[in-house]
């Protein structure tokens, strides 16, 4: 299992720049590299952005449901249509000045990739257990300890949802609560 200084490290990012939606914090994080006890290095930002993503989209389901999660999300890092970053894809989506503050970016609502982002709540982390299993899920997925279970999928929701997209795609697989898909050709 991993070092406790990796989780503690990575959680502690979380807590001095907590995952707000205004202003994309992982723009304020340094590139940073964190050597494991392996002597193997991850960026300690994008690993943070898939964490805060799995944990806002899967927290509730199995490792499966968070596993597959973390794979569209690098599925679509891999994608030439998406930014080629985690942190991008995380938060890609459209922003707009914000009312409250003029210097700050906001996101639209519903106009994320992500629909925690810009749903209007507060994204602060807050079951840090949770988190905590997650961040380690993130690292082994950073590590390619685990095999892409979603056939390459670019896109996923909810089950109880029917979006006017899905109709166009194929379908993949369904793990726990997500429904997932390719691009059908």
């Amino acid at each position: 299992m991993y070092n406790w200084f990796l989780t503690a490290v990575t959680t502690a990012s979380l807590c001095l720049w907590p995952v707000d939606a205004p202003n994309n914090y992982y723009d304020s994080l340094k590139d940073e590299t964190v050597v494991d006890d392996k002597s193997i290095y991850y960026d300690q930002k994008e690993v943070s952005c898939l964490a805060v993503n799995i944990y806002h989209e899967a927290r509730g389901e199995s490792k499966e449901g968070k596993l597959a999660v973390a794979f569209v999300t690098l599925n679509r890092v891999k994608s030439n249509a998406y930014p080629d970053t985690v942190c991008g894809v995380v938060y890609q989506g459209h922003h707009k000045p914000s009312w409250r503050d003029n210097g700050m970016m906001v996101p639209i609502r519903h106009r994320c990739q992500f629909s925690w982002y810009c749903d209007g709540k507060p994204d602060m982390v807050q079951d840090f257990k949770s988190y905590e299993k997650i961040i380690d899920l993130a690292i082994d997925v950073w590590y390619n300890r685990y095999q892409d279970i979603t056939d390459g999928s670019l896109f996923y929701h909810a089950d109880y949802v029917e979006p006017h997209w899905a109709q166009h795609m194929a379908k993949t697989v369904q793990i726990d609560n997500h429904i997932f898909y390719t691009v059908s050709y």
